[in-house]
């Protein structure tokens, strides 16, 4: 019997050559980092220091949260098509017996995990600063480490799209589609209260990850903030609402 490689060596070879794929591809990340660049600076300049003197800078702070994670995790699905092609490659050289499926998934998830930190990190930081968001190394790291995730789960979701679709135009699609029921149950566009409790509410609503990401974001940027609370409708008799106050009553966190 011909000796096989350890573990160790087939996934040290495969991430190599995964991360080199994923470096001379401009269309793996490098454009997608532009394109993330240019909405940063899109996004800071229309949501310029949103400042803590009114009661409208609550709802445009959850909106550029929303915007955010939305926007980032759904472009994560123009990785498809390289995607295709590692599967196909995948297929033949499993068949051979070179490696099997533990070494092939972990070695991508290594690769990736650079790139999207990088592609989490530099529009993060854009619009984090320019809007203004909640100061603090703490909370920046958060923010930006709630990006990096939410962009490796749906690299991930897309990855085992990829195995069940093969084509690339229907995978894009089926991506979409999923990523877009996700985003309805998230907890934004529709209160979880509001949310029609059969099917919406239970389970969607608890399967949707924008639910987490959006949540985690909130508490990240209201804990320990007060806005005021006598404009637009707000209460005479309570000058200022904290951040609480406002993740319970205005959110349903």
């Amino acid at each position: 019997r011909r000796e096989h490689a350890s573990f160790g060596t087939k996934l040290l070879v495969l991430t190599r050559r995964s991360f080199l794929n994923m470096h001379r591809d401009v269309g793996y990340y490098w454009m997608r980092l532009a394109i993330y660049m240019g909405i940063g600076v899109c996004l800071g300049t229309i949501f310029y220091q949103l400042g803590y003197s009114s009661y409208s800078s609550i709802q445009s702070r959850c909106e550029v949260i929303m915007y955010t994670i939305a926007l980032l995790t759904f472009m994560s699905i123009g990785g498809f098509p390289s995607f295709v092609e590692d599967v196909k490659v995948f297929r033949k050289e499993r068949l051979s017996g070179h490696y099997g499926v533990s070494e092939f998934v972990i070695s991508n998830t290594i690769s990736a995990t650079p790139y999207l930190s990088v592609v989490s990190l530099l529009p993060g930081a854009m619009l984090y600063y320019l809007t203004g968001l909640s100061k603090g190394a703490d909370h920046f790291v958060y923010f930006v480490m709630v990006l990096c995730v939410c962009c490796l789960l749906v690299e991930s979701m897309m990855m085992v799209i990829a195995a069940v679709v093969p084509d690339f135009l229907m995978g894009i699609i089926v991506g979409a589609g999923v990523q877009g029921v996700m985003m309805l149950n998230g907890g934004f566009f529709r209160l979880p209260d509001d949310l029609p409790k059969p099917v919406w509410r239970y389970p969607m609503y608890y399967i949707a990850f924008h639910k987490y990401a959006n949540q985690g974001l909130y508490k990240n940027e209201f804990l320990g903030l007060t806005f005021p609370s006598n404009q637009a409708g707000g209460s005479a008799t309570a000058a200022t609402l904290s951040g609480g106050q406002i993740l319970t009553d205005f959110w349903q966190v």
